[in-house]
């Protein structure tokens, strides 16, 4: 005879989908002029907006030096462009930001669990992990160079002491929230130790990972252009951080503008293709997100 009973995942897991019913409502698939209104259209206008004020606002400073047109930083991208250095620029600092990120989120992700999980590690590092979180960057750098000199390995540790503590504080907050029902559930159902961890913990702390991680890249991206305007040197090769401040150096307000154009723009797509996605599809299984 089938036992008729239930364990407490299975209800936890049935009250939470009968929710989610109720909350979703039945959407059909946008159409095409729904989606470039709604998403394509807002940016451009915007960006248009920019440009525009841009434009008027060139004849009004006094020094046309300090405030370059756009078709002068359009000239600026073009030369670049023509001369092969643009791609360059981007891949330079690009790579190591991403390599850099890789490294911390190695590093983070079960630091973030110790601290979590054992109650004095969280009173022992947990109040220097949120003071590191909130120191600058760029504080890093000077004893980054001391130590490790003018080479890839100073960025690197730059981009650690920036991203691993909002890596870990992230996981940390995903922990804390997680409902103890689910814990006694998976005890319950033998999920104890490692298995509880990356089975329960892990899955349903990941809204507050994703935001860690998303807050971990914008630190590591802030500490990778410090590193690179402070710390310069030929043989680090040029990225944009390098760029920023050769064109600083020559008085090139067309190139400044060309370089914090291009830091803009990689940090808004890695945004994009990476994190927005990762973090909407993670609501999106949990029923906190109607797919649209």
């Amino acid at each position: 005879m089938a036992s008729t009973e239930t364990t407490p995942a299975k209800d936890a897991g049935s009250v939470e989908a009968g929710l989610d019913a109720l909350e979703t409502t039945a959407t059909s698939r946008p159409t095409l002029r729904q989606t470039f209104t709604g998403k394509i259209l807002p940016p451009i206008i915007a960006l248009a907006v920019v440009l525009v004020v841009w434009t008027l606002l060139v004849p009004v400073v006094d020094d046309p030096s300090k405030l370059p047109s756009p078709a002068a930083v359009g000239d600026a991208f073009k030369d670049a462009w023509l001369k092969g250095d643009l791609l360059g620029y981007i891949w330079t600092s690009v790579s190591r930001g991403l390599l850099g990120f890789l490294f911390a989120l190695v590093i983070g992700t079960p630091l973030g669990l110790l601290v979590a999980r054992v109650r004095f590690v969280r009173a022992a590092i947990g109040p220097i992990l949120s003071g590191l979180q909130s120191l600058p960057s760029v504080a890093w750098v000077p004893p980054a160079v001391i130590w490790l000199g003018l080479n890839n390995s100073m960025m690197y540790a730059v981009i650690l002491l920036g991203a691993v503590p909002s890596i870990a504080n992230g996981l940390v907050s995903g922990v804390d929230q997680v409902p103890p029902l689910f814990l006694r559930a998976g005890r319950t159902m033998g999920a104890t130790g490692v298995k509880g961890i990356w089975h329960v913990v892990l899955p349903a702390a990941m809204p507050g990972y994703v935001a860690g991680l998303k807050q971990g890249w914008a630190f590591s991206w802030r500490s990778l252009m410090a590193a690179e305007i402070i710390a310069s040197f030929p043989d680090l090769g040029v990225g944009l951080g390098q760029l920023l401040e050769n064109a600083r150096t020559a008085s090139d307000m067309a190139m400044v503008f060309e370089a914090i154009i291009l830091i803009l723009f990689v940090g808004i797509a890695i945004d994009l293709l990476i994190f927005s996605p990762l973090e909407r599809w993670v609501l999106r299984s949990r029923g906190l997100l109607v797919k649209s």
